[in-house]
């Protein structure tokens, strides 16, 4: 008979963060969601585009990807990957439009899109990157 052991305390702590992205991620895709219901096309589809384009910035790091190993972002493109992929950012400029003088919908759809995809990415194990192009553990 083979023993039971208990997870780890750093297994049960990955677990419950994974979790919590994953809630968080539910949160921002409704609100871009609603955001885009609410306030028409134009909002859905900059929600659409600002989920999207994070992930953009692997191009930065194309021309090198020969040189890479599985799973290693050429280092050009880390600095570009880490700064979209931070969710002070998105954040930082949510609180800027909502006390700032401009009120037009679609940017605060995008930034739920942003939020949304940086969640996604948490919740399914993907973080920052190393200089060395490797997931941070």
């Amino acid at each position: 008979m083979s023993a039971v052991t208990a997870p780890t305390r750093s297994t049960a702590v990955r677990t419950a963060r994974r979790v919590a992205w994953s809630a968080g991620a539910l949160f921002w895709t409704a609100f871009a969601v609603l955001e885009g219901v609410n306030h028409g096309w134009l909002a859905a589809a900059f929600a659409l585009a600002f989920f999207i384009a994070p992930d953009l910035t692997f191009l930065a790091g194309l021309r090198d990807a020969h040189t890479t190993e599985r799973g290693q972002l050429p280092a050009r493109a880390v600095p570009y990957y880490n700064a979209a992929h931070r969710v002070l950012v998105p954040f930082a400029l949510m609180i800027a439009y909502a006390v700032g003088p401009v009120f037009w919908p679609p940017i605060f759809a995008g930034l739920c899109g942003w939020m949304a995809h940086i969640a996604l990415d948490r919740a399914l194990g993907y973080g920052l990157r190393g200089k060395d192009g490797f997931q941070k553990s």
